[in-house]
């Protein structure tokens, strides 16, 4: 079932919760409302399941208007933050609920709910823990049990607003692949609002990035982290690095800092926005960019190495951060207090007023000529 969000808006007294939303949700994919606090995605997503109603707009399903229609017949899956399970049931009755509350006409058998019950609890992989009660259970497992009580009734579409936010890291890590399998199998029409960066490109097919009410960007996981289409996307989607200066003699300058950058108009404001992972460490500057940085703190742990440097001679407003394998820390051995200098190759310019950036890649041996340090 696909969703159509039509020029929503939304106001809570003189706060504009959503201004002019329109979104178009594919049909089985799972999709991400990815923002910061007071972004509107909670707002939008209870819109959407009937819970709150809009100032103006409408919320199509399959092309149909809901936007009118009660949320008992919206035949919607809703999974919130803290479980909401009811304390005094077993699992098997939490599970079972929705379908007996389902109008006479429509509800099942009892043999039929037991059966449900029953191949839900095979699907959580908790088949042995039916006859508890809440308390009895662990955050991961309580939030096992309000999904298979928001799919028992089969809703047409799954709502999840924070659905593994109360739960410590790695619970969240592996209930997040569990769901990711889970939606592989089944391909039910899936919404969850979050704020984590890593949980939305890791789970969803697709990212709706919102921002004070609009959306910013929507974009695959991939397309959305290679391709942001504004400073607002940079800065929120994981760590970046941010050289802000004015264009001199065809390169960008801060300080002792500078990056050549061929092309742009000379005596005008410029931010460079480079991910860690486009920014590699030498000993020495090269033809291309001079940013000297001190090492201020390394971390080990991970799949890389993690090395977080502030700028000598020029200034940032965050620690720059950038990523080195195993192997070339191995072999290069940078400690704390070194100077060292980014070498970036592939970077991200927001010149001038432009809302969206210039690639600019310095494997190019134009740019590289180019230079003038």
């Amino acid at each position: 079932m696909s969703i159509t969000i039509d020029r929503i808006k939304k106001s809570f007294g003189k706060f504009q919760a959503l201004n002019d939303v329109s979104l178009d949700i594919p049909e089985g994919k799972l999709t991400a409302l990815l923002g910061p606090s007071g972004s509107g995605k909670t707002t939008l997503l209870r819109i959407i399941a009937g819970l709150e109603s809009s100032d103006s707009g409408r919320v199509l399903f399959g092309g149909d208007d809901v936007s009118n229609l009660h949320v008992r017949d919206r035949n919607i899956g809703f999974v919130f933050q803290h479980y909401a399970l009811f304390k005094h049931l077993t699992v098997a009755q939490n599970i079972a609920f929705g379908l007996e509350s389902l109008p006479r006409r429509s509800r099942p058998s009892k043999q039929e709910i037991n059966e449900r019950v029953a191949k839900l609890l095979e699907m959580i992989q908790l088949p042995q823990l039916a006859d508890r009660y809440p308390a009895q259970l662990s955050g991961g497992q309580k939030q096992r049990v309000a999904l298979a009580r928001a799919l028992a009734t089969k809703p047409r579409i799954l709502l999840l607003d924070e659905p593994f936010g109360a739960l410590d890291a790695k619970v969240r890590k592996d209930l997040r692949r569990w769901l990711r399998a889970l939606h592989d199998e089944f391909h039910f029409t899936s919404i969850f609002v979050t704020h984590d960066q890593e949980e939305a490109l890791e789970l969803s097919d697709q990212v709706v990035v919102m921002s004070q009410g609009q959306v910013e960007q929507v974009n695959s996981p991939t397309g959305l982290y290679a391709r942001p289409e504004s400073r607002f996307v940079f800065d929120f989607l994981g760590h970046v690095n941010v050289l802000s200066g004015v264009v001199k003699g065809q390169s960008l300058v801060q300080g002792n800092a500078r990056v050549a950058l061929p092309g742009v108009v000379n005596n005008q404001e410029a931010q460079l926005y480079l991910r860690p992972h486009e920014v590699q460490l030498a000993k020495a500057p090269v033809a291309h960019a001079r940013l000297p940085l001190r090492i201020e703190a390394i971390s080990l742990i991970g799949s890389e190495v993690r090395i977080e440097l502030a700028p000598e001679g020029w200034e940032s407003n965050e620690i720059w951060e950038v990523g080195m394998s195993h192997g070339e820390f191995a072999c290069h051995n940078p400690t704390r207090g070194e100077l060292w200098y980014a070498i970036p190759a592939v970077g991200h310019l927001f010149a001038g007023d432009s809302a969206q950036p210039e690639t600019v890649d310095w494997h190019s041996t134009a740019h590289a000529s180019a230079a003038n340090m």
